[in-house]
């Protein structure tokens, strides 16, 4: 093939790649959402609620890049100086046991998406308690549907690490254990607030360009290990593997989608201080996505071009961060914004027998409901026998006194 002719074969490989990055990160998004960003304002907590996780802090944003290069470079020595055959291989079984929840609860999520959730709720619940004395040590509760669902979910992670030759580490089982992966990941990892999303994807900015451009570490591990923390897609129309694939790692695809997840919570923020949940404007959501999708075709523009691996943050931290900047400003919400926080309340700042995020309510500090309102009612209107007998002999003894004189 000349130069000058198009290689659609490649062209295709990265529209592929782009598409099931963007789907992933609008899956994600949504999935990040909880109940108390969909219900709408004044109404009660569903009886059945998914219990809220903490949220990533600006001090966590600070130490992610701190972790990630002492993880990353622990990986580089190891390979290095002690091949890669058995730590490939142990993180092949982490990944696979990690790999049957994650693809069960991707397609649970799946299944309530396609059905409603209305319908989801009419199924049984059946529910597992493990205690210890009055404490509550592990709690799983699961609809029938869940229990073919979860057995369903084994099998990528099956066929990909026991399965025959044409099976085993195919991309196709890679695609399907990375996407619920990430699907998984921007479901349980939220940002606190935009400015912790813009500290981290600052540092990882900083992060990507040094041990890309700066070392060999990158390149080394991402090449070396042979782990589904990837998407793939053939260079072929056909989807013949003779020429290889194109590669996206799970890195820039999970903290670029934090971002873009955090903007969908704070456009149901905005919704809901206006009163309604049910039809949300998601101008910063599809903004942020969209610059990320810019992001990323700059990054395969640069690396088709240049011939040469680029790190993708280098691109789509500042598109995701700027798509933000620009869209409050441009709306004068910036200050709004910026200090928004998706943080979960203190329970301890919230008024005894008031239903929390789960609709649970703290009764260990609530006065008896009408004990007290007995007690104030008493000593209002009708005072004690000792108020009543002092009060009336003071009269009597006047009047005793005055019959004596």
């Amino acid at each position: 093939m000349s130069d000058s002719a198009t290689d659609w074969d490649l062209i295709s490989s990265y529209a592929g790649l782009l598409t099931l990055a963007c789907t992933s990160i609008y899956a994600g998004s949504h999935g990040s959402l909880s109940s108390r960003n969909t219900r709408p304002p004044g109404t009660e907590p569903e009886e059945e609620e998914e219990e809220e996780v903490d949220r990533l802090s600006s001090q966590d944003a600070y130490l992610f890049p701190v972790i990630g290069s002492a993880v990353l470079f622990g990986l580089y020595l190891i390979v290095k100086y002690y091949g890669k055959e058995w730590i490939t291989w142990l993180l092949q079984w982490y990944f696979t046991i990690a790999g049957v929840g994650s693809v069960g609860k991707s397609l649970i999520s799946l299944s309530r998406w396609s059905i409603g959730e209305a319908r989801w709720r009419d199924f049984d619940k059946m529910q597992l308690l493990l205690l210890k004395g009055p404490r509550e040590l592990v709690s799983i509760s699961l609809r029938t549907p869940s229990l073919l669902l979860l057995p369903a979910g084994s099998i990528p992670s099956i066929l990909y690490t026991f399965g025959g030759s044409a099976t085993r580490r195919s991309s196709l089982l890679t695609d399907i254990l990375a996407l619920s992966f990430s699907h998984n990941a921007l479901s349980l990892l939220k940002l606190d607030s935009f400015k912790t999303g813009c500290v981290l994807l600052s540092g990882l900015f900083l992060y990507d360009i040094w041990w890309v451009f700066g070392t060999e570490v990158m390149v080394k591990v991402a090449t070396n290990l042979d782990v589904p923390i990837k998407l793939l897609w053939p260079k072929s129309l056909s989807f013949a593997t003779d020429r290889g694939f194109t590669m996206l790692g799970l890195g820039d695809i999970v903290i670029p989608g934090m971002f873009v997840a955090a903007a969908l919570r704070y456009d149901y923020y905005r919704a809901s201080r206006h009163g309604s949940s049910a039809s949300v404007s998601k101008i910063y959501f599809y903004a942020a996505l969209t610059a990320y999708a810019a992001g990323l075709i700059m990054t395969m523009s640069v690396m088709h071009f240049f011939r040469k691996a680029q790190p993708a943050l280098l691109y789509l931290s500042p598109a995701c961060i700027m798509s933000f900047l620009i869209t409050a400003t441009v709306r004068g919400e910036f200050s709004d914004a910026w200090s928004w926080s998706d943080e979960i309340e203190e329970k301890s700042e919230r008024p005894a027998g008031i239903p929390d995020i789960n609709g649970k309510v703290d009764d260990s500090s609530a006065p008896a409901p009408f004990a007290e309102e007995e007690e104030e009612v008493g000593s209002a209107a009708s005072p004690s026998p000792s108020q009543t007998d002092g009060a009336s002999d003071i009269p009597e003894k006047k009047k005793r006194s005055k019959k004596r004189s």
